[in-house]
């Protein structure tokens, strides 16, 4: 059978949230202007991305990112009950 890693946290952080969810405002925009025929909306689309990835950045460098997680040893080997 195959090993499966374990991960402890796959970046479930406020700054990882926040950056996710100004990228999904930002494509949103951006998806709405190629509807409608709007460079200038599509323009301010991808600058909302643009905030987003810097906002993500910034929350990330203040503290509010992943934190480390340990790395796994023999001794706290989660296992999933099958043999």
């Amino acid at each position: 059978m195959a090993e499966h890693e374990i991960h402890e946290d796959h970046g479930h952080s406020v700054a990882a949230w926040t950056a996710v969810g100004i990228l999904l405002l930002g494509t949103a925009i951006m998806s709405w202007a190629v509807v409608v025929t709007s460079v200038a909306l599509f323009v301010v689309g991808a600058i909302v991305c643009i905030v987003g990835v810097v906002v993500g950045k910034l929350l990330g460098m203040a503290g509010y990112g992943a934190k480390d997680v340990p790395p796994v040893t023999s001794d706290n080997k989660k296992t999933s009950g099958v043999s």
